[in-house]
């Protein structure tokens, strides 16, 4: 299959960068109302509408939510990549429309997808709310799988940039899954081991375009998250985490996997090579692991306690809403021995001597990071000024 080509042919350009809302899926959503069933299958807190697709006429139903936590967008974008994919006349999409019906609700948190929060209006992380339900958001993800009972479930997020895969030379963790577990014991029956397979199939497609850089999330178990709420219901379910690919903040190289993924999936379940056991494959996914930080300083001058040592220190963007955009603002973090900690970007110090805000020559945790590394090394917000 020529992902590259279909990729490039249905993208959707109409959803960029990591602030995606209501706002800005409302305008694709009435563009698709002749060819799907666009519907609201509920409010938010702030009485936001919760959107709902619908499309395909096939016997095997299968549900996806993203958004749940409103600043993971990525996996947003892809499923409008793989609507626009649907919409067109191309056989496969034809294939899977006859094959499936999805139900999708693209952002189930509209309220903290517009403040770019993780969690909903109340401070609710609704992924913590499978039992309880308090949260409308909440009641609607559950409400609409009940109502649509679906055969596999897929649970859409972001991961953070922290994550990494190998120990000498370590990837970014660009796309990871996980099959949740549906007991404490993390044992493995017929919905989880379809799942599993699934995730296999998936695997096997991306190793061709990111070797090394595909991930397994940990599977212990927690029945307040919905992924391990749905698999111990029954239904398979799979986890997908959209993360960090070299140089790509705005994750839109990520999101291309991720629409890969989708479609090797549905191209797996379609002709129906998920039946055989792919266990041992899936657990030789390497599991995710927290090893970077975004920039990293090795062999840097500070005075510490009026000595000079040669040390490292690291630092790391936080993601600030600013005016309807989303900016990455670099702050100092670790200082000392960096261990097993990389960074995706490093620098070698040379032993010259750091100075920061007011002529410290010692880097100060949460401070940001805008400092001189010598006499004429200038770094800004992160980064060497060229």
């Amino acid at each position: 299959m020529d992902f590259e080509g279909i990729f490039s042919k249905y993208v959707n350009t109409q959803l960029q960068g990591r602030y995606i809302t209501n706002k800005h899926i409302e305008p694709i959503l009435n563009d698709l109302k002749n060819d799907f069933e666009i519907g609201v299958a509920g409010h938010s807190v702030l009485n936001k509408p919760i959107y709902s697709i619908k499309t395909g006429t096939g016997s095997t139903r299968v549900f996806i939510w993203s958004q749940m936590h409103g600043n993971e967008s990525t996996t947003t974008k892809a499923v409008f990549d793989f609507l626009n994919f649907l919409k067109s006349d191309d056989e496969l999409a034809k294939s899977f429309k006859q094959h499936f019906t999805y139900y999708i609700l693209p952002i189930v948190n509209p309220d903290g997808a517009e403040l770019y929060t993780r969690a909903n209006a109340n401070e609710v992380d609704l992924n913590r709310d499978s039992v309880n339900l308090s949260q409308p958001e909440a009641k609607v993800l559950r409400g609409a799988f009940d109502s649509f009972k679906p055969h596999f479930a897929y649970n859409m997020h972001d991961q953070r940039t922290i994550f990494g895969l190998g120990d000498d030379n370590p990837k970014p963790a660009t796309v990871s899954f996980l099959a949740p577990s549906y007991n404490e014991e993390r044992e493995v029956n017929e919905p989880r081991q379809t799942a599993i397979n699934i995730i296999t199939a998936m695997n096997e497609t991306l190793q061709e375009f990111i070797p090394g850089q595909v991930g397994r999330f940990d599977d212990g178990f927690n029945i307040n998250c919905i992924g391990d709420m749905f698999q111990s219901l029954g239904v398979p379910t799979i986890l997908f985490e959209a993360g960090h690919y070299q140089n790509d903040y705005l994750r839109e190289k990520t999101r291309k996997f991720v629409f890969f993924a989708i479609l090797s999936g549905f191209n797996a379940i379609y002709e129906n090579v998920i039946v055989v056991n792919k266990r041992e494959d899936y657990f030789r996914i390497p599991q995710n692991k927290v090893i970077f930080f975004d920039f990293m300083y090795k062999n840097v001058k500070i005075n510490y306690e009026n000595k000079e040592i040669i040390t490292n220190f690291a630092s790391h963007y936080k993601e600030v809403l600013i005016d309807n955009s989303v900016i990455f603002e670099a702050f100092i973090k670790e200082i000392g021995d960096s261990g097993n900690f990389y960074g995706h970007e490093e620098y070698d110090c040379q032993q010259e001597l750091f100075t920061g805000e007011g002529g410290s020559h010692l880097p100060k945790s949460e401070e940001k990071a805008d400092f001189i590394i010598g006499k004429n090394r200038e770094f800004v917000n992160g980064l060497e000024k060229k």
